[in-house]
């Protein structure tokens, strides 16, 4: 039943994998209530080799990840090691949620399989946190510094280009596998469109933020960049989220989910572990066969899935002739 642990159990995994929660919860709310630390280790095995994982949140709020007791720093240097997918109820959000949420899909994915994009990432990200935090102090009244500005402009072009540019490349092969899943798993007769676009063409990349200088520092924050690129999905011209069903929107998430197992297990070689989360309900009985034979029959990896009634995903999954673990949660 629900309020058991099954979603923990899946986000203790995810995080051996990437070092955090996946719902955005902050290290301190991971931990049980009422204690000031945790401690979660898991085994990995791939092609016969097993490796131990653990991550420990220390009481003094240092946060350790170890690889067969070796400590590793820094933590991006895992990332990509485990590829991992993981669908939840709330991720809903990437069809009716904000921008935001959207990239973050796109750039969990780009993390793994290039550990240059996630080097560049996190450098863009720093100096744009550098940048906003200079716009606020010059709206309290701070002297201009135009060539600290300037800097700041320089760094976040030479940065966001590369990831414009792995971006772009990443779409053309991830727009055409999203939308063929839709439509295996949708037996939709309208197809979906799928845009990237971009805050600022690369060429024109520092031309729009010295533009845009004097707006920013009204605003307080950089309002041009790859943090404001978007995902953009469209039904008749519309935007989804305003026009699809309950059933499109799930049938879009999965679509887009898949497409992100495939680009990874197309990378590495094999097939990502998969992680579902109670994400049956609203899916008819046609609909969840087709989905658990694409990741169960015609896909080897491993799917760890929880639900709220285990006799309707053990009818599925006879139905499919896989075999599989149960264990209930009381």
């Amino acid at each position: 039943m629900n309020g058991k642990g099954k979603t923990n159990l899946l986000d203790a995994i995810y995080q051996l994998c990437f070092t955090k929660s996946y719902f955005g919860k902050a290290d301190s709310m991971v931990a049980t209530f009422g204690k000031l630390g945790f401690s979660i280790t898991g085994t990995f095995t791939k092609n016969d080799q097993s490796q131990v994982i653990s991550l420990i949140l220390r009481e003094s709020k240092k946060k350790e990840l170890l690889v067969d007791k070796e400590l590793i720093s820094p933590f991006s240097l895992h990332i990509g090691k485990l590829p991992l997918v993981f669908i939840a109820p709330d991720d809903t959000d990437l069809i009716t949620g904000s921008s935001e949420v959207r990239r973050k899909m796109i750039d969990t994915i780009l993390s793994q399989i290039d550990k240059e994009y996630l080097k560049t990432l996190i450098n863009y990200y720093k100096v744009l946190d550098e940048r906003n935090s200079y716009l606020k102090r010059l709206s309290l009244g701070e002297t201009m510094d135009e060539t600290l500005l300037d800097s700041f402009d320089h760094q976040l072009v030479h940065f966001g280009g590369y990831i414009i540019e792995t971006r772009v490349s990443f779409f053309s092969n991830f727009i055409p596998i999203a939308l063929s899943n839709y439509a295996v798993i949708s037996n939709e007769s309208e197809t979906p469109t799928l845009n990237y676009v971009l805050s600022a063409d690369k060429e024109l990349y520092l031309e729009k933020l010295k533009k845009n200088r004097q707006r920013d520092i009204f605003l307080q924050r950089t309002t041009i960049g790859i943090h404001k690129d978007e995902m953009e999905i469209l039904l008749n011209e519309i935007g989804f989220k305003l026009t699809a069903s309950q059933g499109q929107r799930k049938s879009m998430l999965f679509a887009l989910k898949l497409a992100e197992f495939t680009i990874l297990k197309s990378h590495f070689g094999y097939e990502p572990i998969l992680l579902l989360d109670d994400v049956f309900e609203k899916l008819d009985h046609e609909r969840l066969l087709q989905l658990l034979n694409w990741v169960c029959v015609k896909n080897k990896g491993q799917v760890i899935l929880t639900d709220t009634h285990p006799e309707r995903v053990q009818v599925l999954l006879d139905e499919i002739n896989v075999p599989y673990q149960s264990i209930i949660l009381n």
